[in-house]
């Protein structure tokens, strides 16, 4: 538990990540053990490895269980004016979610003026009932998207939910060519949404911002009139956001 720890406390002290060889180095224990206490945080979600750059970086799980005290400077706090912001211009409730594997993660909500989301911080919602996994399916690296399309479970939460997969398949490839996407009570009866991706200026995908809606106040095609203000936000967060 100790050497676990001593593993996480290190991710945390270096944001551009470690290797498991400079961990060795650095804490003093057998390259064996770092090797399997990094990859044991990886399967739990406590940790994340990039292929790219064979580094492991802390992961979404730290934040699901530490949100309510993020840095002043932090993803989340980052996130919270341009979401008050989306929110004041459209009335409709927003929220910023990033991928955690095989769901969404919601990192803020912002309540609508009249009605608020019906997701909190740390929520993890299915990637092919929502219009936010379908947009991260969309921008995912394509890998990664082929994959999830090809192994996620299409559990239907509502009558409404995909459950074809050739469907799903379609529409992700539309999010992709358009920017953005929508449902409608997919997810949750008497609720709609679209979605659209956050990236950085050199196309990394960060997550994605919903704008969702109850039907007695907005049909799908009525919040996709939001669309323009939805891409702004997005446009903004890409820019604003650190780097996970």
């Amino acid at each position: 538990m100790v050497k676990a720890l001593d593993a996480l406390a290190l991710l945390g002290e270096h944001p551009d990540g470690v290797t498991a060889a400079q961990m060795a180095r650095k804490t003093s224990h057998p390259f064996s053990t770092c090797y399997r206490l990094l990859n044991t945080l990886v399967s739990t979600g406590f940790a994340r490895y990039d292929a790219q750059d064979k580094r492991y970086h802390l992961g979404l799980r730290v934040f699901q269980l530490a949100h309510t005290v993020a840095a002043p400077q932090g993803f989340e706090s980052s996130a919270v004016p341009v979401l008050q912001r989306l929110t004041e211009r459209t009335r409709e409730s927003s929220v910023l979610h990033v991928p955690d594997g095989d769901r969404a993660l919601t990192v803020r909500t912002e309540g609508g003026p009249q009605f608020r989301a019906t997701t909190d911080p740390g929520d993890r919602a299915a990637l092919h009932s929502t219009a936010s996994g379908k947009i991260l399916l969309a921008l995912s690296e394509p890998a990664a998207s082929e994959q999830l399309l090809r192994d996620i479970e299409l559990e239907p939460r509502t009558a409404h939910s995909l459950t074809d997969r050739e469907e799903l398949a379609r529409q992700v490839a539309t999010a992709r060519e358009r920017g953005w996407t929508s449902q409608s009570e997919e997810n949750d009866l008497g609720m709609v949404a679209i979605a659209a991706p956050v990236l950085t200026p050199s196309g990394r995908l960060l997550g994605a911002v919903t704008l969702a809606a109850p039907l007695f106040r907005s049909t799908v095609a009525q919040l996709e009139e939001h669309v323009p203000a939805l891409l702004d936000a997005t446009r903004e967060l890409g820019l604003v956001l650190p780097e996970r």
